[in-house]
């Protein structure tokens, strides 16, 4: 029965995958698509590929798979079981399904990590335990939910300012068609950030239902390790080497799906965004992305990119960011993690019924 379950969450995670990289999609392609740099299914496969490469830089580069394993550590392992696992999937999929559906840019980490809290406090007996269950270093994801987005916005500001002045005496026509093809550079950076972020997610959760179902089997290498380095032996076991790969690809083959509605948000409803202001926002949220994944803090690209677009919408003035749409995306940023938390400590009691 519990490897039936195992197996199950991990064909959910990596359906949530695919559903990220389509749900996200936006992030990568939405200035290049309406600056018109490249056409939509350009943009796509563009993006979709840059996905898939941040695994190699992931492997082979930074060499660890740091958000992964903070993801897998968010709960408490006492508190994580397979049936906790399902619910925080189910919650996630279907939350992302919504948002996608009505065409908001909520966060898809933020929707797993409150789909993968709430089941875990439900399982733990309610809301008072909340503290036992959660790992501390969760509120710095949390404080990420503010900072990251600001911290896009700031440097997109000053880059787009460095730029204008560093263009000052150029020829207009001349330095956008120099800038249209600078954004194809700027995606593509975005795009690397994106898949190595997200994608570890993934990687987290299906580490989080492996471990739990070793340490209930009883593997000796599993219950003799320190909970501590638990993440890293799943990711250095043989039988288990396909899932990091399995990971980026599917997030790819999500992101070529593309999500439309979320694309013309983000690239037009927020700000016009012209290529030199493409480039400042897609360069302050890939550099956004690489910090924080060296630092180990799953953010969210689509509150970060949100930011850096916000960012360059303001160096013209503060009226030419529509405010009004940043406050109801900010409003769906807030509730993401309550509402996927409920949902999945609903959906837990569910799961737990069969």
């Amino acid at each position: 029965m519990d490897f039936t379950l195992l197996i199950a969450i991990i064909a959910l995670a990596l359906v949530f995958d695919y559903i990220n990289g389509f749900h996200d999609a936006a992030n990568s392609i939405a200035t290049i698509v309406a600056t018109k740099v490249l056409t939509p299914f350009q943009a796509v496969l563009w993006a979709a590929v840059f996905n898939f490469t941040a695994y190699f830089i992931s492997k082979y580069w930074i060499g660890e798979f740091k958000i992964g394993n903070t993801i897998a550590k968010s709960v408490h392992e006492d508190f994580i079981t397979l049936e906790v696992i399902l619910a925080g999937l189910i919650a996630a999929i279907l939350w992302n399904l919504a948002t996608w559906k009505l065409g908001i840019p909520s966060s898809s980490s933020h929707t797993l990590l409150g789909g993968f809290l709430g089941a875990a406090i439900a399982h733990a007996g309610g809301l008072t335990r909340a503290m036992e269950v959660i790992n501390p270093a969760v509120f710095i994801i949390f404080a990420f939910i503010f900072l990251a987005p600001l911290l896009g916005m700031v440097m997109a500001y000053f880059i787009t300012i460095a730029i204008l002045w560093i263009c000052r005496r150029s020829n207009p026509s001349k330095a956008d068609r120099w800038f249209k093809r600078l954004q194809l550079v700027s995606s593509a950076l975005f795009s690397l950030g994106h898949g190595g972020n997200d994608a570890q997610k993934v990687m987290g959760i299906i580490g989080a239902a492996v471990i739990c179902y070793k340490v209930n089997a009883e593997d000796v290498r599993y219950v003799s390790a320190d909970s501590a380095d638990r993440f890293q032996l799943f990711i250095s076991d043989p039988v288990w080497w396909w899932v990091p790969l399995a990971s980026f690809v599917v997030i790819g083959l999500g992101t070529l799906s593309g999500g439309w509605k979320i694309v013309k948000t983000m690239g037009t409803k927020i700000t016009k965004v012209t290529p030199l202001e493409g480039v400042s926002a897609e360069t302050a949220g890939a550099a956004t992305l690489y910090l924080t994944e060296a630092m180990g803090i799953p953010v969210s690209t689509t509150h970060t990119i949100t930011g850096s677009i916000i960012g360059v919408g303001v160096t013209k003035r503060i009226s030419a960011v529509r405010w009004g749409v940043t406050i109801n995306l900010l409003w769906a940023w807030i509730l993401t993690i309550p509402v996927s938390a409920l949902l999945a400590g609903l959906l837990y009691y569910v799961v737990k019924a069969f």
